[in-house]
């Protein structure tokens, strides 16, 4: 009792956090329709799920098995596959916000520090975002987040239980997506937070051995999916998104300005110029005061996003979020600081509103009305707006399910392998005995024999997603249509109808 008085004040503010925390997260986190990706991520949850052969899946397309294994543990509870994996998003937030409180708290020794840096993850639309969608990489920030925070830690303390903790969480990192490997990159940089002109040559080669503990225990973790003999399509699924060293020597910079100036307008689209103000002049206040703890939140974003932008192929925004974590308390301590010159509470949330109103602005379209969100126009497209969205999956699916009801029906969507309406139905139809399915890719140009010969004695519908206009010379008529967003694509239902 007397630990619940002294601390009372402090229990109440972070109950407080973390009630508004999954008020966000939760709310209408249905309302968004599945995404491409998630529809793809929840498949291979539910496969791997069910048949153990199958646990490494997501190396058949290059993806690390993490998010998939907590999906599909989270699946035994959870009766809806997609709340299922956006779930997992919610939990990863969760301790995001954990660990970005203890990481503001320890590299500034400042409570109140961590509790804004708290707060403004919750107000933060590229974590709003992130946090409610069935993805890899709220996963991959609070991995980010807390392996730096155990890296501070290890600098500071040189103590082997921070190192094989901090190995576990490197280890979790590269099992979730490639880009935590630079979080070992990275680990050199902390030396900065030493004071190392007075430090002595045992001490230090005691840092360096213990990160080599962490280092060898995180390969160590990513030796597994060399059990798998899908291993090497990760390095091929890279080379995707970033350009190989060979690739890129032909033309190291031709890309560099315009990657650049597309990834820093992402960054500032979802945190807002305030909060880019908050970064930037956070340099300025406090004299030389956690000078290197600053340049080491700042070498975090910068060489990450540097490396991106000279070797990115293809590039979107998601691919930032973990990045931009470290800014979050760059941007709570400036407004640390600026609280602290004021007296009067009345002002200081005045001048916390004043900072954060664009992005509460920002949050308060992606939970009510994510399609005319002023974000990225890259995710707005992506998630509602476009065709990789799923706009009209729920209405279709639901429209199959009661024609099953009293007879057989067939269902044959446009794509296979990552095609959003073939996954979908797979996802949610799998199990009904009244209903076939098939993918075709690419649409023929005469529609397949096996359709016209079904209808004769069932019900036959085709499913467009991309296709906006019926092929030409098929015997079809449209059911109905479902416009995406404010976009001008739409997810489309027809009948096959043989003697039309």
């Amino acid at each position: 009792m007397a630990f619940i008085k002294r601390y009372f004040n402090q229990i109440l503010l972070s109950l407080g956090i973390f009630a508004a925390y999954f008020a966000t997260r939760l709310y209408n986190i249905s309302s968004l329709p599945m995404f491409t990706d998630e529809a793809i991520y929840t498949r291979w949850s539910q496969i791997a799920r069910f048949d153990a052969n199958w646990r490494f899946i997501s190396l058949t397309d290059g993806k690390q098995p993490s998010f998939v294994w907590l999906n599909m543990t989270i699946m035994r509870v959870v009766s809806d596959p997609l709340l299922s994996g956006r779930l997992v998003s919610v939990a990863s937030g969760f301790f995001a916000i954990i660990g970005i409180y203890l990481l503001a708290q320890e590299i500034f020794k400042n409570h109140r520090a961590g509790l804004i840096a708290a707060i403004l993850y919750i107000i933060y639309p590229f974590a709003l975002v992130y946090d409610r969608m069935a993805l890899y990489d709220s996963l991959l920030a609070a991995g980010m987040i807390w392996a730096l925070y155990l890296q501070i830690l290890l600098i500071r303390h040189k103590r082997l239980d921070i190192a094989l903790i901090l190995g576990m969480v490197l280890g979790f990192g590269v099992l979730t997506k490639s880009s935590a490997f630079f979080a070992i990159y990275l680990i050199p940089f902390s030396f900065i937070l030493s004071n190392f002109r007075n430090e002595k040559i045992r001490e230090i080669a005691k840092w360096v051995g213990l990160c080599l503990i962490s280092v060898l225990m995180a390969y160590g973790f990513y030796s597994m999916l060399r059990l798998s003999p899908f291993f090497h399509i990760i390095g091929e699924k890279n080379s995707i998104f970033v350009y190989p060293f060979n690739e890129w020597f032909k033309h190291p910079f031709e890309f560099f300005l315009g990657n650049f100036n597309g990834l820093i307008d992402w960054f500032i689209s979802y945190s807002t110029i305030p909060m880019f103000l908050l970064i930037f002049i956070s340099f300025f206040l406090g004299g030389n005061k956690f000078l290197k703890e600053k340049l080491l939140l700042l070498i975090w974003f910068v060489l990450p996003l540097a490396a991106l932008a000279l070797f990115g192929k293809v590039l979107y925004p998601r691919f930032i979020l973990f990045m931009t974590m470290p800014l979050l308390v760059l941007s709570a301590f400036s407004l640390n600081y600026i609280l602290d010159l004021f007296k009067n509470n009345l002002i200081k949330t005045g001048v916390f509103l004043a900072f954060s109103l664009l992005m509460l602005r920002s949050d308060f379209y992606i939970l009510t009305d994510f399609a005319r969100a002023p974000i990225a126009k890259a995710d707005t497209d992506q998630f509602v707006n476009a065709w990789p969205a799923g706009g009209g999956v729920k209405e279709i699916v639901s429209f199959f399910n009661e024609k099953a009801k009293s007879q057989k029906i067939y269902v044959a969507t446009e794509g296979t392998f990552g095609s959003l309406p073939t996954y979908a139905m797979e996802i949610y139809l799998d199990e009904n005995k009244n209903i076939q399915k098939r993918g075709i890719w690419p649409l023929p140009r005469e529609i397949p024999r096996d359709l016209v010969e079904k209808a004769a004695t069932m019900k036959v519908y085709l499913v467009l997603n991309t296709t906006q206009v019926s092929p030409d010379n098929w015997p079809i008529k449209l059911v109905t249509r479902y416009q995406k967003g404010i976009g001008d694509s739409y997810m489309s239902l027809y009948e096959v109808t043989p003697n039309r």
